[in-house]
């Protein structure tokens, strides 16, 4: 679930200075961070409220919306600064409901009993505050005590129960859309999958490239090869990873990509994820080249609108650099919003594709 305290990046905002840049940027990754009230107006807003800015004397900083709020200041009817505050007390109020269930697991017709609203209505104000449905949230929830109790030594039959699946059929069809592996590849750490993995130079620099029989399972850049190969065997500790000798025709497609001969390569991938970030990446795979879209569209195409943070993590996540194109994703205000593999490249890829435009 998507927490509306964690941030994308390393950015604190713990002096003023940051908190007033990020205010004048109208940073997303800022949201949730902090609140700002104006003086003159007696009025606090999100960093990313759309209104026009005040003069800086006039600004003063709250960690949260209800420190603003004992301070005498009232929330702006554009941003609505004090609904994150009411949407973390109703998510809280709806999870302790689902962890909390002890006969199988909840319906949508026991929570809406629970939270005292109308099954349609809580649906939707989950899904806008975290980004996954209910239902949705309670299949992750599983997974995740699931793999707890593989990690804590039972066996797969024992940490089915235990996590709640009512049968192997249902535990197997979770496991490979969450997990993109089975229980038993899981529990064994994954040291049934078998990875091959390529290395070679492009204009970004050295490109690895690992796949298996499914499709591409992640695509990493960078400037020296053991470090790339570590960083792969970092992600798939137990995995058996073998390098491939001379090259591969997907290796190709992404070198004619990047040589601007193709629009985009468009291959099969082999991906992880959960249910939340698989719909952020395939929403960013039919940004057409040349286009960009800010986190927050992303957050809209999906019908999941605020959950912003949620689709930064994501990108932040994409394994599968280009072929996955979030250098395509970037903030509300045009500006690039920082790129797993550097900012520069991401900057590169951006004028190559408006070239072919």
């Amino acid at each position: 679930m998507h927490s509306t305290t964690n941030r994308n990046d390393s950015t604190s905002y713990s002096s003023d200075d940051e908190r007033w840049a990020a205010v004048l940027e109208r940073d997303s990754r800022a949201e949730g961070a902090f609140y700002y009230g104006v003086t003159s107006t007696g009025i606090f807003c999100r960093p990313t409220c759309p209104s026009r800015r005040p003069t800086r004397d006039r600004v003063a900083f709250f960690p949260a919306s209800e420190d603003a709020l004992r301070a005498g200041y009232r929330p702006c009817k554009r941003c609505r600064p004090d609904a994150e505050s009411r949407d973390v007390e109703f998510v809280r109020q709806v999870v302790d409901a689902i962890d909390g269930w002890d006969d199988g697991q909840p319906t949508l017709a026991n929570l809406s009993a629970i939270v005292g609203m109308s099954p349609a209505h809580l649906q939707r104000k989950f899904k806008q505050a975290t980004g996954v449905s209910p239902a949705e949230y309670v299949r992750q929830r599983r997974i995740q005590r699931f793999r707890t109790g593989l990690k804590e030594g039972n066996d797969v039959t024992t940490s089915m129960y235990d996590a709640g699946f009512e049968s192997s059929a249902s535990l197997y069809e979770s496991a490979e859309r969450e997990m993109g592996m089975t229980p038993g590849e899981y529990r064994a750490g994954g040291k049934d999958a078998s990875l091959r993995f390529v290395i070679g130079d492009t204009p970004l620099g050295r490109l690895l490239m690992a796949y298996s029989d499914r499709g591409i399972a992640s695509i990493q850049i960078g400037n020296d090869d053991d470090e790339l190969v570590q960083s792969l065997r970092d992600e798939f500790p137990s995995a058996t990873i073998a390098e491939e000798s001379g090259t591969h025709p997907w290796f190709q497609v992404i070198l004619n990509y990047l040589g601007g001969k193709i629009p985009h390569p468009d291959l099969p991938v082999d991906v992880q994820g959960t249910a939340f970030q698989r719909r952020v990446w395939q929403a960013i795979r039919v940004v057409p080249p040349g286009e960009t879209r800010s986190y927050r569209e992303i957050a809209v195409e999906i019908d999941s609108p605020n959950a912003v943070r949620a689709v930064a993590n994501a990108c932040a996540n994409n394994r599968i650099a280009l072929v996955i194109p979030c250098h395509r994703i970037v903030r509300s205000d045009g500006k690039s919003g920082g790129y797993r593999w550097g900012e520069e490249r991401k900057t590169a890829l951006l004028a190559l594709e408006n070239s072919e435009s």
